[in-house]
């Protein structure tokens, strides 16, 4: 598939191999590892985040096998979490991050203005699909001025 912000084709990525069972030395108790989500999600780490401890500390190499959904559907059963999409909150900060650095005596780089407006049409990509998807209110429309209202 071709790159979307450059005229080059890409590069193949490898994908997982597939497996549909979790490992046998793995932690398979549905309830803990629940539970473990729930607890990391209060304390406000993201899924990717929630995902790497589980790997890490707690020998859950895939929740998803283990739990039978994703962490970010567990943690919206339990209505934890923020208002907006996790990824659609990550380009919301890096659109703030890049308007303070323009805003703050940089207003002559070029590069990081384009930056900022494929970050914003990222945003508004991602908005139409969450709008279909019912995730966001119809009337949301994405506004530079209230983008940091919105990260905080």
């Amino acid at each position: 598939m071709a790159r979307m912000y450059k005229s080059r084709k890409g590069k193949s990525g490898s994908t997982k191999p597939y497996v549909s069972e979790a490992p046998e030395w793995s932690n398979t108790d549905t309830a803990a590892v629940t539970q473990l989500v729930i607890d990391l999600g209060k304390e406000g780490h993201s899924t990717a985040m929630i995902g790497t401890i589980l790997r890490d500390q707690h020998a859950v190499p895939n929740a998803r096998l283990v739990l039978g959904k994703r962490i970010g559907a567990v943690l919206a059963e339990n209505n934890i979490g923020g208002t907006y999409p996790e990824d659609m909150m990550n380009l919301m900060r890096q659109a703030v991050g890049i308007i303070n650095h323009i805003s703050s005596g940089n207003h002559k780089d070029l590069h990081n203005k384009r930056a900022l407006e494929i970050t914003e049409a990222k945003i508004r990509r991602l908005a139409n699909y969450y709008i279909s998807e019912g995730r966001l209110p119809s009337e949301w429309r994405y506004k530079r001025d209230e983008l940091r209202l919105m990260v905080e």
